[in-house]
């Protein structure tokens, strides 16, 4: 059985064995799954429209200034 603690931020760290086991690396993508007193985590596979999207969030940034938040709050 592998333990991590969770720390008091919320954090913690996923043990190298079960890393290794699931195959997750850096930069990978977790899905956290609430059932009943259970967290299931999964690992999202990426597909190719990942990197489009990447792409088109990237150049999102422009619209999060304070003053679009409050422009557009109500729409």
């Amino acid at each position: 059985m592998d333990l991590a603690r969770v720390t008091a931020k919320g954090q913690t760290t996923i043990p190298k064995a079960v890393r290794e086991r699931a195959g997750i690396k850096e930069g990978d993508l977790l899905e956290f799954v609430v059932e009943g007193d259970h967290v299931v985590v999964r690992k999202i596979r990426r597909s190719q429209d990942d990197d489009y999207l990447r792409g088109v969030e990237a150049t999102l940034g422009e619209w999060l200034s304070d003053e679009d938040e409050a422009a557009y709050r109500d729409l």
